[in-house]
């Protein structure tokens, strides 16, 4: 098992920057990849970023290129998403994720879900 608790949303105006973490607790986080998603009221939950389990590789959906950066630091069992330009189209509440580095796109691909941060963005 694997536990994972995200934290640093908030309300932010656009242009604006955020930083979430999210700590993970249980078995050896640096075996795991480990994504961000995202769900807006009334829409599906959507990929955002993912990162590979060593850190040298990382995925991004094309709506937050240029803008969101992931990272990891496997001695304090953290991942981070640096969120800058926020856009009120990024308000959502923002998951973090455990895999196995399969599938690392989709929902399907993860086996651990944290219980998710809001992000407010206003314009």
């Amino acid at each position: 098992q694997v536990q994972l608790v995200e934290s640093g949303g908030g309300l932010v105006q656009a242009g604006g920057s955020l930083r979430l973490s999210c700590a993970a607790s249980g078995r050896t986080f640096s075996v795991y990849a480990m994504g961000w998603f995202r769900q807006a009221p009334g829409k599906e939950r959507e990929f955002v970023v993912a990162i590979n389990w060593s850190g040298g590789s990382t995925y991004y959906a094309d709506s937050v290129k240029g803008r969101f950066t992931i990272s990891r630091d496997n001695a304090k069992n953290t991942v981070y998403l640096q969120m800058n330009s926020l856009k009120p189209e990024d308000t959502a509440v923002y998951y973090c994720a455990a895999g196995g580095g399969y599938h690392i796109r989709e929902s399907d691909g993860y086996d651990y879900w944290g219980q998710g941060t809001q992000v407010t963005v206003s314009s």
